[in-house]
């Protein structure tokens, strides 16, 4: 196993004997085992009530979440799916519309979540089908309530598509998202964390990318008390890109929490991972963890993982914690970065410098920030909104939900 720095590490240019354990950067410190041996199990049973002493769950509020660990079932979820001709979506248990070939869940409200998910969705894009229209799911959680839900996404070969995911309304609630993408196809997966303030979501996403895909999984949270979701990506076979990107704005009271897993576990694939954040408020709280793993059999990769943090006021924290494990040398490069750090006060006097007002060059130095990302959804009615609702935040408002109009089905 081979430490890299926060830059990057390019075995040609002569890396260190395989003897070092995983390497980290940020708050926290280095898990005891490797990232591979953590527990997966449709069984709640062999995940015990988190105490906060475990590493996957130190940073994260427990008394919040309590609800989700609960082997309760509630109400499902309101879905709605609106979807281009051809695009197939049907309801059923879990086993009924083919859950879990790709998706095991890694921890206790994931678990629980599978374990009382009475109604499960498949949104099904045929082989080789272009869709010029998104497809849209939208996710209602329901106040004073703890709903599951089970989203299947498939992408058949050669297909092209791109898949929003919008979570609204109030309440606790376990989602559990399982995208597979197909050999050749280049699917887009967006999901939306919007919730009211009350809300409570806590979320596993695995992504599966067949021989030669691309799959990018694009996350935005900007609602909800505490929002912790888990993305993790795997390959199928070799050829495969997966990118993963993020965007998230804490204001005070809110907890947002992201958690990324990249197995390379097959030859020839690469990965990118990019989550940026904000954070404004005495009590806003944002976290990051991004653990990538190159097993010995995964000659050929490259990967690299990135996370930029920008705290606005005092009082505000922001935990960054890459993870980089690498069981072989024969890789064309793999590398991390995180920063977490206040204005660049040299932007704030360019700006001001050329007469724009000290509020509006601060407006324009976060919309700078997040656009990068932001833009590459897909969907220019989504990335507006969703940078109008960044600046909602930025003002100290209560921003309104990210809707999209049907005549986004029409025009793309």
């Amino acid at each position: 196993m081979t430490a890299v720095d926060e830059t990057t590490t390019d075995p040609a240019a002569g890396s260190p004997a395989n003897t070092a354990r995983a390497h980290s950067h940020g708050a926290g410190s280095v898990p005891d085992a490797s990232r591979a041996e953590r527990r997966t199990s449709f069984d709640v049973a062999d995940f015990p009530v988190p105490g906060g002493r475990e590493e996957e769950w130190k940073f994260s509020p427990l008394r919040d979440l309590a609800p989700l660990f609960e082997e309760t079932a509630g109400p499902a979820p309101v879905v709605e799916v609106r979807a281009p001709e051809g695009v197939e979506h049907r309801t059923g248990t879990p086993a009924e519309v083919g859950a879990g070939t790709g998706f095991v869940p890694g921890d206790r409200a994931a678990a629980a979540g599978w374990a009382t998910t009475a109604e499960a969705h498949l949104v099904r894009v045929p082989a080789e089908a272009e869709l010029d229209e998104p497809v849209l799911v939208t996710v209602r959680g329901t106040a004073g309530a703890t709903t599951s839900g089970h989203v299947v996404v498939e992408a058949g070969h050669h297909a092209r598509a791109l898949v929003v995911l919008s979570h609204l309304g109030s309440g606790a609630h376990r989602g559990n998202v399982e995208v597979r993408a197909g050999d050749g196809a280049q699917l887009t997966v967006v999901s939306l964390q919007e919730w009211n303030a009350d809300a409570v979501h806590s979320g596993q996403h695995d992504v599966v990318a067949g021989r030669d895909a691309t799959v990018r999984h694009i996350a935005v949270s900007l609602g909800g008390k505490v929002v912790r979701l888990s993305v993790n990506l795997r390959y199928a076979a070799p050829g495969g890109d997966a990118t993963a990107l993020g965007v998230y704005f804490a204001d005070s009271g809110q907890h947002l929490e992201h958690r990324q897993f990249v197995d390379h576990e097959v030859p020839n694939c690469r990965s990118y991972v990019e989550y940026r954040g904000a954070l404004q408020g005495e009590s806003a709280r944002a976290v990051w963890i991004g653990d990538v793993l190159i097993r010995a059999a995964a000659e050929g990769t490259e990967t690299y993982e990135l996370n930029r943090n920008l705290v606005l006021t005092d009082g505000a924290r922001a935990d960054s914690v890459p993870n980089l494990e690498i069981e072989t040398g024969e890789i064309v490069g793999a590398g991390h970065a995180s920063a977490t750090g206040r204005f660049d006060d040299e932007q704030l006097f360019y700006l001001q410098a050329r007469g724009i007002p000290k509020e509006e060059a601060r407006r324009l130095v976060v919309r700078g920030f997040f656009a990068s990302i932001v833009e590459r959804i897909g969907v220019p009615e989504i990335s507006e909104r969703l940078m109008a609702t960044i600046e909602t935040e930025l003002a100290g408002g209560t921003p309104a939900p990210t809707t999209v109009a049907p005549s986004v089905l029409e025009e793309n």
